[in-house]
Parts: C-alpha cells; sequence; structure tokens
C-alpha cells in the first residue's frame, strides 16, 4: 500500500469534484440507521480530512487515521482553521490501533481498494471488529470491478487547475481485478531573476529568461483492487462480523451488476454489551 506523498499538496485541488455532500448524507444515514447518531468515531484513511472536519460538524467526536503523513498534514491545517478538536493518527489501515473501543468506523473514497488481499480485507475487519463498541457499525464504500471497466478509465484524463496540470492514466486487469493508475504533476516553479555584471562592472543587468514557465514534475503509482460484494461479505464474515445491508452510492438502493461505488454495513460481533450504564465494557482482545 503506497502512500499519497506529492499528490497532498494538490489532492483537494483536483478532487473538488468528488460528490462529498451526497457521501455525507448517505454516511449520517446509514450511521443513523444502524443506532450511531453520536459518539466517538473513527475515520480509516482520512486523507486531508474533508469528510473528517464535516463529520465533527455534525457533532461527531472524531479520530482521523491515514498512511501518509503528508496527507495528514494537510488535514491538521484544516483542523488548525476549523477548531475542531480532531485527533489523527498516521497509522496503516492494516494495523491500527486504538486506546480503546468506538461507536463506529467508517471509511470513504474507495480507501479500501487499497487493500489488494483478501487477508488483508479481513485483517482490516479483525480490526475494527475488534475496536468497536458492542454492536458498532463500520461503514465504508469500495469501487467494484465496473467501475474500473467503465469509459471513463479508458482514456488518460488531462486536467489543469490553477496552473497545475495533472494526467491520470489507469490500467486494469480483470484476472488479477488489480487497476493501475499512474498520476503525472507538472507543477509551476517560480524562479529568482538573473544577473549579471555589466563589462565594466558598474551594475547589475537583470537577465531575460524567457517567455515560457517553467515546471516541475512528480509522478506516483497506486494499485488498487476490484471487490465485488460477495468477495466483501466472504471475507466479512470470516473476519467475525456480521453483515447489515449494502446500498448503491449513487442511488441508494440495492445494488446490482452496473453498481461502481457500493457502501456496506457492518457490525461488531463477539463483545458483550455492559450489565447497566454504570459497568465497564470488555477490554480489547
Amino acid at each position: 500500500m503506497q502512500a499519497y506523498t506529492g499528490f497532498a499538496e494538490v489532492y483537494d485541488l483536483f478532487m473538488n469534484n468528488v460528490p462529498y455532500d451526497a457521501w455525507e448524507e448517505l454516511l449520517v444515514q446509514l450511521l443513523a440507521g444502524a443506532g450511531v447518531t453520536e459518539g466517538l468515531v473513527l475515520e480509516l484513511g482520512c486523507g486531508t480530512g474533508t469528510m473528517t472536519e464535516r463529520m465533527a460538524a455534525r457533532g461527531f467526536d472524531m479520530i482521523g487515521a491515514d498512511l501518509s503523513e503528508d496527507m495528514l498534514a494537510e488535514a491538521m491545517e484544516k483542523r488548525a482553521l476549523s477548531g475542531h478538536n480532531i485527533l489523527y493518527l498516521n497509522q496503516d489501515m492494516r494495523e491500527f490501533e486504538l486506546y480503546g473501543t468506538v461507536a463506529a468506523i467508517y471509511s470513504v473514497c474507495d480507501s479500501l481498494n487499497y487493500l489488494t488481499g483478501p487477508e488483508e480485507l479481513r485483517q482490516v475487519f479483525r480490526l475494527a471488529n475488534n475496536y468497536l463498541d458492542p454492536g458498532g457499525v463500520f461503514v465504508f464504500d469500495f469501487n467494484t470491478p465496473a467501475e474500473y471497466r467503465s469509459a471513463l478509465r479508458e482514456h488518460p484524463i488531462l486536467e489543469e487547475q490553477e496552473g497545475i496540470t495533472m494526467i491520470w492514466e489507469n490500467a486494469y486487469d480483470p484476472e488479477t481485478a488489480l487497476n493501475e493508475h499512474r498520476l503525472t504533476f507538472y507543477l509551476p516553479v517560480e524562479t529568482e531573476p538573473l544577473y549579471a555584471y555589466d563589462c565594466d562592472g558598474a551594475h547589475e543587468v537583470e537577465q531575460p529568461q524567457g517567455d515560457e514557465p517553467l515546471y516541475m514534475k512528480r509522478q506516483e503509482v497506486h494499485e488498487q483492487r476490484a471487490w465485488t460484494l460477495g468477495e466483501i461479505r466472504q471475507a466479512a464474515g470470516e473476519a467475525g462480523m456480521v453483515f447489515v445491508r449494502a446500498v448503491d452510492a449513487a442511488t441508494g438502493k440495492e445494488p446490482d451488476g452496473e453498481s461502481t461505488r457500493i457502501f456496506c454495513v457492518l457490525r461488531e460481533q463477539g463483545k458483550k454489551a455492559p450489565a447497566d450504564a454504570g459497568g465497564e465494557k470488555e477490554g480489547i482482545e
């Protein structure tokens, strides 16, 4: 699993077309439907904290975890502006640790597609089950094979934002269900004027640099795995979690073979609720 590095500082700029409003509403509805309307919530793969901030504004006590230090740096800048009391952790979702349990865990923007093998997926589900309150829920989205086979991904995507150019190229292998996407950025570089002395050395003369701007090239290569709903359900069961429901991210209805992004709800299983309100929760395994 590769962390976002050079992409972090321009991530929000090029993700301005992501339907965060719709995802936020769907996420809140799914949490509420599972009985979670407040309390401590963990976001896995929080990135630059866009959804973390939104959920904090909704009144949840937020923890955000991400593998990329650069993405977390962007998230902490947002926290400084908003004043929200968010705890950020630099952790790999395959190995995340908490000091106690939480009411809910969620993960959006296809973070779980960065888990490229069934055992990695089961491990994240095991950890989620371990760190959830009794009866707590894990809500997440994932891209299906239909997304990676879509016409949108057949050709390179070229986009320019505020003088920065991005080229996004995809290569999907249906036999392995692995998709490689290569990100190339051209960032303008501000240069200082060049000076030289005139013949008698009396004063400096600015040297022209030409009309063409200079750019710095950055590249990242990421690999994702397309998951089917059947694979998700199987891994959840093998990890000890209970499958609750799945909905199409675009329609909010039952997913079908054409669904490109699916939201799932899993419920914790195995812990016993405290006998009374004053009781203590079971310890984490």
